[in-house]
């Protein structure tokens, strides 16, 4: 038998306890089982607790999990969208290669065609003018181009652009292949140019404002002259560079006297050229 005391101070706890312990509390009286002590109670409240916490932590690392889900997710989602796009962007840009190498071989083919109609100078005419240059050691011809450079020390003295007389019996002879029935159809450019010492001096300094004007005036009395000898000023076009285009540096004596020259460019009649209406009829 449970003393009375005992059983009253069991009751008065069994009050202060929650709805569970007192459940359980009856059913173990029910089953006629020993009452649970407060200390197990407290044990098992603990537990209940401590799995309560558990279960909220695990709650929460879940709800984290599931953000981190979505987020990824996004992520997978921009990136596939990124590499669309990129993918977009590199046909594009192979597209884009493609119509550059396509523009640059167009563009060579044409500069090819250009190459290959500038060197159609009739055999006669370049066979002609290679004997010329053979015969005056200032005068050189390139076959392939159809371009014949005369060195200015022979043309001209220095600081002007008076043709000396003994310039007159070499542009006779060039000219005599020039207006020649093998070459009528030709073009000629005449071109001076300088090397890159300044005009100093006078009388000079007094005709000509700088080398641009001195070579100009030069391929001016050149094709005047081509022109006396019945070279029509038609076919001739003149340019002067200055010292602008030097074919040796301008260091020694010996290389500032190949800058000092008179280019004449021997062309076919299809080649365009700056200036020519004629030969680009498209700009005009």
């Amino acid at each position: 038998m449970v003393p009375l005391r005992a059983r009253r101070t069991s009751i008065f706890a069994l009050a202060r306890l929650p709805a569970l312990a007192v459940a359980l509390f009856l059913s173990g009286l029910l089953a006629g089982c020993t009452v649970l002590p407060v200390a197990d109670y407290q044990a098992l409240k603990s537990q209940n607790q401590a799995l309560a916490e558990r279960n909220r932590a695990q709650a929460a690392q879940l709800e984290n999990l599931q953000v981190h889900t979505r987020n990824t997710e996004d992520q997978l989602i921009r990136a596939e969208q990124d590499l669309a796009l990129a993918d977009e962007q590199r046909g594009l840009d192979h597209q884009q290669l493609a119509n550059y190498q396509a523009e640059r071989d167009r563009l060579h083919e044409q500069f090819q065609s250009l190459m290959d109609h500038r060197s159609k100078v009739p055999p006669s005419v370049g066979g002609r003018l290679a004997e010329i240059s053979a015969k005056y050691p200032a005068l050189r011809f390139d076959p392939k181009t159809g371009i014949s450079k005369l060195d200015t020390d022979i043309l001209f003295d220095v600081g002007t652009a008076d043709l000396k007389p003994g310039a007159e019996q070499v542009l006779g002879e060039l000219a005599g292949v020039l207006k020649s029935n093998e070459a009528r159809d030709l073009k000629i450019m005449v071109v001076g140019h300088t090397d890159d010492q300044p005009i100093g001096r006078k009388p000079a300094r007094d005709n000509f404002r700088d080398n641009f004007q001195l070579s100009t005036d030069r391929a001016l009395a050149v094709s005047s002259m081509l022109n006396k000898f019945g070279v029509a000023d038609s076919r001739m076009g003149v340019a002067g560079f200055g010292a602008s285009q030097p074919v040796a540096p301008n260091v020694t004596a010996k290389d500032r006297q190949k800058n000092r020259r008179v280019e004449l460019f021997v062309l076919a009649p299809e080649v365009p050229v700056v200036g020519w209406t004629d030969s680009i009829p498209s700009v005009y």
